[in-house]
């Protein structure tokens, strides 16, 4: 039974592939592939950040990582319901805040030189 529900939930979403000329696997690997280039890119805006140097180069890299699977299905996509792209709208909207959020509040934590000059103090 249980292998039954499997293999038509496996159909049934690998056909969302051909009918809409997306390949899930490619948006999956593009989707986890991107996950540390984008992390090293935070990584690497909040430490210019905090050497007051420019921020502009690792947020447009970012960026471009945060939204490379959504980009390749929109580019790849055919006959795409609209309501995929609202939610892939509301997706990056949100995702976009939450990082938002998550680098300001690395941002205002003290660096680990700045922890050792304190505790030295």
């Amino acid at each position: 039974m249980l292998d039954t529900m499997w293999n038509s939930f496996v159909d049934w979403f690998m056909s969302l592939g051909a009918n809409y000329g997306v390949n899930p696997f490619i948006f999956g690997g593009i989707y986890i592939g991107a996950i540390p280039f984008f992390s090293l890119s935070i990584g690497w805006l909040i430490r210019n950040y905090r050497k007051g140097k420019s921020i502009a180069l690792p947020a447009m890299i970012a960026l471009f990582f945060f939204v490379s699977a959504y980009l390749y299905l929109i580019i790849a996509g055919r006959n795409v319901p609209w309501w995929v792209y609202g939610a892939v709208v509301v997706m990056i909207v949100y995702g976009a805040y939450s990082t938002v959020r998550k680098i300001r509040n690395r941002i205002n934590e003290p660096s680990e030189q700045e922890a050792a000059e304190s505790a030295k103090a």
